[in-house]
Protein backbone atom coordinates (compact mmCIF):
# COMPACT_ATOMS: atom_id res chain seq x y z
CA UNK A 1 0.00 0.00 0.00
CA UNK A 2 2.93 2.43 0.81
CA UNK A 3 5.03 1.80 -2.06
CA UNK A 4 1.28 2.79 -4.28
CA UNK A 5 0.78 5.71 -2.04
CA UNK A 6 4.47 6.89 -2.78
CA UNK A 7 3.93 6.35 -6.62
CA UNK A 8 0.60 8.47 -6.40
CA UNK A 9 2.85 11.35 -4.89
CA UNK A 10 5.59 11.63 -7.39
CA UNK A 11 2.33 11.27 -9.83
CA UNK A 12 0.47 14.53 -8.57
CA UNK A 13 3.59 16.46 -7.88
CA UNK A 14 4.70 16.11 -11.62
CA UNK A 15 1.06 16.33 -12.60
CA UNK A 16 0.53 19.69 -10.40
CA UNK A 17 3.96 21.08 -9.36
CA UNK A 18 2.88 24.50 -8.78
CA UNK A 19 -0.50 22.99 -6.09
CA UNK A 20 1.07 20.04 -4.16
CA UNK A 21 2.83 21.32 -1.39
CA UNK A 22 4.24 19.08 1.87
CA UNK A 23 3.29 14.90 1.59
CA UNK A 24 3.19 12.99 3.78
CA UNK A 25 2.25 8.91 4.18
CA UNK A 26 0.85 7.73 7.78
CA UNK A 27 -1.97 5.01 8.15
CA UNK A 28 -1.89 4.19 5.01
CA UNK A 29 -2.84 7.19 3.59
CA UNK A 30 -2.02 9.99 1.79
CA UNK A 31 -1.46 13.59 3.03
CA UNK A 32 -0.73 16.70 0.98
CA UNK A 33 -1.16 20.72 1.23
CA UNK A 34 -2.33 22.98 -0.86
CA UNK A 35 -3.02 26.42 -1.15
CA UNK A 36 -6.58 28.05 -0.86
CA UNK A 37 -5.79 29.88 -3.88
CA UNK A 38 -4.94 26.67 -5.98
CA UNK A 39 -8.14 23.59 -3.95
CA UNK A 40 -10.67 23.97 -6.16
CA UNK A 41 -8.29 23.17 -9.32
CA UNK A 42 -6.84 20.43 -7.06
CA UNK A 43 -9.73 18.72 -6.10
CA UNK A 44 -11.26 18.91 -10.05
CA UNK A 45 -8.41 16.91 -10.93
CA UNK A 46 -8.08 14.48 -8.14
CA UNK A 47 -12.02 14.00 -9.60
CA UNK A 48 -11.20 13.60 -13.09
CA UNK A 49 -8.08 12.22 -13.47
CA UNK A 50 -8.48 8.57 -14.32
CA UNK A 51 -5.70 7.99 -12.44
CA UNK A 52 -6.50 9.12 -9.69
CA UNK A 53 -10.71 9.11 -9.31
CA UNK A 54 -11.33 10.34 -5.97
CA UNK A 55 -15.07 10.90 -6.78
CA UNK A 56 -16.17 10.65 -3.23
CA UNK A 57 -15.59 13.48 -0.31
CA UNK A 58 -16.21 11.43 2.83
CA UNK A 59 -15.61 13.99 4.79
CA UNK A 60 -14.49 18.07 5.59
CA UNK A 61 -13.73 18.82 9.08
CA UNK A 62 -10.44 21.40 10.60
CA UNK A 63 -7.83 21.38 13.33
CA UNK A 64 -7.73 24.53 15.45
CA UNK A 65 -3.75 25.13 16.00
CA UNK A 66 -4.47 28.66 18.15
CA UNK A 67 -0.77 29.32 18.53
CA UNK A 68 -0.22 29.48 14.74
CA UNK A 69 -0.41 32.92 12.15
CA UNK A 70 -2.84 30.43 10.16
CA UNK A 71 -5.07 28.78 13.40
CA UNK A 72 -7.00 26.43 11.09
CA UNK A 73 -6.31 23.30 9.08
CA UNK A 74 -9.24 22.71 6.59
CA UNK A 75 -8.94 18.90 6.37
CA UNK A 76 -10.81 17.29 3.14
CA UNK A 77 -11.09 13.29 3.08
CA UNK A 78 -11.39 11.90 -0.26
CA UNK A 79 -12.29 8.03 -1.42
CA UNK A 80 -11.12 6.47 -4.79
CA UNK A 81 -13.41 3.87 -5.06
CA UNK A 82 -11.80 2.13 -8.73
CA UNK A 83 -8.19 2.62 -6.94
CA UNK A 84 -9.19 1.66 -3.44
CA UNK A 85 -7.29 4.16 -1.84
CA UNK A 86 -7.80 7.27 0.55
CA UNK A 87 -6.33 10.59 0.00
CA UNK A 88 -6.11 13.90 2.41
CA UNK A 89 -5.72 17.19 1.31
CA UNK A 90 -5.47 20.30 3.49
CA UNK A 91 -5.35 24.01 3.42
CA UNK A 92 -4.01 26.20 6.00
CA UNK A 93 -6.39 29.73 6.91
CA UNK A 94 -7.20 32.02 10.15
CA UNK A 95 -10.22 33.25 10.98
CA UNK A 96 -10.61 36.10 8.42
CA UNK A 97 -9.15 34.51 4.88
CA UNK A 98 -11.94 32.75 3.54
CA UNK A 99 -11.62 29.30 1.49
CA UNK A 100 -12.75 28.84 -1.42
CA UNK A 101 -16.17 26.18 -1.46
CA UNK A 102 -15.63 23.42 -3.65
CA UNK A 103 -19.51 22.05 -3.14
CA UNK A 104 -19.68 23.14 -7.15
CA UNK A 105 -16.61 20.01 -7.27
CA UNK A 106 -18.62 17.70 -4.71
CA UNK A 107 -22.00 18.67 -4.05
CA UNK A 108 -21.99 16.79 -0.01
CA UNK A 109 -19.08 20.12 0.61
CA UNK A 110 -22.18 22.33 0.89
CA UNK A 111 -23.38 20.60 4.04
CA UNK A 112 -19.61 19.46 5.52
CA UNK A 113 -18.49 23.47 4.92
CA UNK A 114 -21.62 24.29 6.87
CA UNK A 115 -20.50 22.45 9.75
CA UNK A 116 -17.13 23.60 9.56
CA UNK A 117 -18.51 26.85 9.52
CA UNK A 118 -20.75 26.50 12.33
CA UNK A 119 -18.04 24.29 14.64
CA UNK A 120 -14.64 26.21 13.44
CA UNK A 121 -15.99 30.02 12.37
CA UNK A 122 -14.03 29.21 8.74
CA UNK A 123 -15.36 31.27 5.65
CA UNK A 124 -16.12 29.65 2.67
CA UNK A 125 -16.51 32.20 -0.36
CA UNK A 126 -19.24 31.33 -3.28
CA UNK A 127 -20.80 28.52 -1.16
CA UNK A 128 -24.64 28.30 -1.87
CA UNK A 129 -26.04 28.55 1.84
CA UNK A 130 -23.32 29.01 4.33
CA UNK A 131 -25.38 29.18 7.28
CA UNK A 132 -24.89 27.33 10.69
CA UNK A 133 -25.92 23.74 10.97
CA UNK A 134 -25.96 22.18 14.38
CA UNK A 135 -26.05 24.92 16.90
CA UNK A 136 -29.14 27.61 16.93
CA UNK A 137 -28.89 30.45 14.65
CA UNK A 138 -28.95 33.04 17.58
CA UNK A 139 -25.52 30.97 18.69
CA UNK A 140 -22.55 33.01 19.66
CA UNK A 141 -19.23 31.57 18.93
CA UNK A 142 -17.91 28.35 17.82
CA UNK A 143 -17.52 25.53 19.51
CA UNK A 144 -14.83 23.37 18.19
CA UNK A 145 -12.52 26.27 18.97
CA UNK A 146 -9.77 25.52 21.37
CA UNK A 147 -10.19 29.05 23.06
CA UNK A 148 -14.28 28.34 23.32
CA UNK A 149 -15.00 27.64 27.29
CA UNK A 150 -15.80 24.61 28.09
CA UNK A 151 -19.54 24.97 29.08
CA UNK A 152 -20.64 27.88 26.53
CA UNK A 153 -22.30 31.04 28.73
CA UNK A 154 -25.68 30.26 27.24
CA UNK A 155 -27.54 27.00 27.57
CA UNK A 156 -30.80 25.99 25.53
CA UNK A 157 -33.77 24.06 26.72
CA UNK A 158 -37.25 23.40 26.46
CA UNK A 159 -39.76 24.86 28.67
CA UNK A 160 -43.10 22.61 29.34
CA UNK A 161 -45.14 25.81 30.58
CA UNK A 162 -43.83 28.17 28.26
CA UNK A 163 -44.14 25.89 25.25
CA UNK A 164 -41.16 26.80 23.71
CA UNK A 165 -37.32 26.92 23.14
CA UNK A 166 -35.81 29.03 26.38
CA UNK A 167 -32.04 30.37 26.62
CA UNK A 168 -30.72 30.90 29.59
CA UNK A 169 -27.22 32.04 31.56
CA UNK A 170 -25.25 28.87 32.70
CA UNK A 171 -24.83 29.18 36.27
CA UNK A 172 -21.89 27.30 37.60
CA UNK A 173 -21.25 26.75 41.11
CA UNK A 174 -17.78 28.38 40.84
CA UNK A 175 -16.88 30.23 38.10
CA UNK A 176 -13.86 27.77 36.62
CA UNK A 177 -13.26 29.22 33.27
CA UNK A 178 -10.54 31.92 34.33
CA UNK A 179 -10.07 29.93 38.06
CA UNK A 180 -6.07 30.09 38.48
CA UNK A 181 -5.25 26.09 38.57
CA UNK A 182 -1.90 24.65 38.24
CA UNK A 183 -1.41 21.90 35.66
CA UNK A 184 0.17 19.33 36.68
CA UNK A 185 2.33 18.31 33.45
CA UNK A 186 3.38 22.12 33.55
CA UNK A 187 5.89 21.66 36.46
CA UNK A 188 5.11 23.16 39.98
CA UNK A 189 7.02 26.57 41.35
CA UNK A 190 6.33 26.77 44.37
CA UNK A 191 7.32 24.44 47.43
CA UNK A 192 3.23 23.44 48.09
CA UNK A 193 0.06 22.63 46.76
CA UNK A 194 -2.59 25.53 46.81
CA UNK A 195 -4.83 24.61 49.64
CA UNK A 196 -1.70 23.26 51.90
CA UNK A 197 -1.90 25.68 54.12
CA UNK A 198 -5.77 24.54 55.19
CA UNK A 199 -4.35 21.18 56.14
CA UNK A 200 -1.85 22.93 58.39
CA UNK A 201 -4.72 25.38 59.59
CA UNK A 202 -6.84 22.36 60.79
CA UNK A 203 -3.88 20.38 62.18
CA UNK A 204 -2.91 23.39 64.26
CA UNK A 205 -6.52 24.26 65.91
CA UNK A 206 -6.82 20.39 66.70
CA UNK A 207 -3.69 20.31 68.40
CA UNK A 208 -4.74 23.38 70.47
CA UNK A 209 -7.81 21.51 71.24
CA UNK A 210 -6.25 18.02 72.44
CA UNK A 211 -3.74 20.22 74.62
CA UNK A 212 -6.66 21.54 76.40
Amino acid sequence: MDQALRDLATYLADAAPNVVGETVIAHDELAITTQRATLVKFLTFLRDDSNCQFKVLVDVTAVDFPERDERFEVVYNLLSIALNQRIRIKVMTDEAAPVPSVAAVFSTAAWFEREVWDLFGVLFTDHPDLRRLLTDYGFQGHPLRKDFPLTGYVELRYDAEQKRVVYEPVKLTQEFRTFDFISPWEGMTIDRLPGDEKATEDTAEGDGEGGA
